[in-house]
């Protein structure tokens, strides 16, 4: 079993590199098989064919297909959500096959990346209803919060690389990096400031009701 863990590793890798070094127009059966040193036989039989090994890298890599649902923590649920997106900016920036994978997702429709939107999709809901559950806010408030700042996230990383500047925001620095974090920070403070404030005015209508 652990020889079939290390192959698998290994073509698997191998599909990251071509990726890397070709995009995905470089995939195919015999490219994976001769950077990965193995048989191309094995590809079929540890992942059934080519479409089912992509699907699992893209999987694999996707930030939110794999983003655990415990990182929330319901007594820091602001700090929690800030560490969320900023792992999103350090993956993203850090990994060029992941910011391939957005890439190519913009103007690419077939069962691998469907199958990788049904994972996301299913992952991302998951953490939404955790969130509002935890907030007492409605889902779709939390959805579209998290889609604002995730979406930003992507296209602010993908930016980068053609157009270093943004309003006035290096891209390409750590302290350019710093701002945007400190955007999002602030955006989250003020969505949990609204939300406590309402809380308040609540309580603070109730007390007076029963006091009546």
């Amino acid at each position: 079993m652990k020889d079939r863990e290390l192959t698998e590793k290994r073509i698997l890798e191998a599909v990251g590199k071509i990726i890397e070094n070709e995009g995905f127009e470089g995939i195919g059966v015999n490219a994976i098989a001769q950077r990965a040193g193995i048989s191309k036989m094995l590809i079929y039989r540890y992942f059934g064919g080519i479409n089912e090994l992509i699907t699992q890298y893209l999987i694999q890599k996707d930030y939110w297909s794999n983003t655990d649902v415990d990182i929330i923590n319901p007594s820091d649920i602001a700090g929690s959500l800030k560490r969320l997106f900023r792992e999103q900016i350090i993956q993203l920036r850090s990994d060029i096959t992941l910011k391939r994978l957005h890439r190519w997702e913009l103007f690419t429709e077939n069962e691998n990346i469907r199958r990788l939107r049904e994972r996301r999709e299913h992952n991302g809901c998951n953490l939404v209803k955790i969130i509002s559950q935890l907030t007492g806010v409605q889902n779709t408030e939390v959805a579209s919060l998290a889609s604002i700042i995730s979406a930003s996230i992507s296209y602010l990383v993908l930016m980068e690389e053609q157009n270093p500047i943004y309003n006035g925001i290096d891209l390409q620095s750590s302290k350019g990096w710093e701002q945007v974090e400190k955007g999002i920070d602030l955006i989250i403070d003020l969505w949990m400031k609204t939300l406590n404030n309402e809380k308040y005015i609540c309580n603070i209508y109730h007390i007076r009701r029963d006091n009546e």
